[in-house]
């Protein structure tokens, strides 16, 4: 085994250096590297844990969106531990994971009688009406709207990207929504 130089840090610790560094002009393959690196670990890690390819899957992208989040904020103290860093985010992802699935499991076995299925709670629903509807609200309502849902964008990102307040955002979408639900139904506005 070779000698480290004690000047010189272990790879992990500049991969960390460059990716906390990084910018599109002056290093833009130390997040390729990192997921290079790390990403076929954490399926492995998701596979063992999980059980499941797809939920692997989707583990390794969520972990390592993360990792990257993390270390261009400088969240990470000591640059050589970056695998234990990366695998302390899996086992909190998958522990959360873990416990939502035991807490909807709970949830439907207490409550799941109650509820009304799917199927029989939607009323038929006229698209092309739906359309006008959603044409004829005033355009910041109809794009709070839109991005809400067919973009699945949270408040706090939606104000971000329009320069307004997530209480806003909030209003608009309430009285989109008001707005929505009396043209679908009918009901004069």
């Amino acid at each position: 085994m070779l000698a480290r130089d004690p000047d010189t840090p272990p790879a992990d610790a500049l991969l960390v250096l460059r990716v906390a560094r990084a910018t599109p002009d002056t290093d833009e393959k130390a997040e390729e590297e990192l997921c290079r690196r790390f990403a076929p670990r954490v399926r492995l890690y998701g596979l063992r844990h999980l059980g499941d390819e797809a939920a692997a899957a989707d583990l390794m992208q969520q972990v390592m969106l993360m990792v990257l989040e993390r270390l261009r904020a400088g969240a990470l103290r000591d640059p050589e531990c970056l695998a234990s860093f990366v695998f302390g985010i899996c086992t909190t992802v998958v522990r959360d994971q873990r416990r939502g699935h035991a807490r909807r499991e709970r949830l439907l076995k207490t409550y799941g009688e109650a509820l009304t299925p799917l199927e029989a709670a939607q009323p038929d629903l006229d698209h092309s009406r739906l359309v006008r509807c959603l044409e004829s609200l005033p355009e910041r309502e109809r794009t709070v709207v839109l991005l809400t849902f067919y973009d699945d964008m949270p408040a706090k990102v939606l104000a971000r990207e329009l320069d307004l307040t997530p209480a806003n955002i909030r209003v608009i979408r309430h009285r989109g929504l008001e707005h929505l639900r009396a043209c679908v139904m009918g009901e004069a506005r």
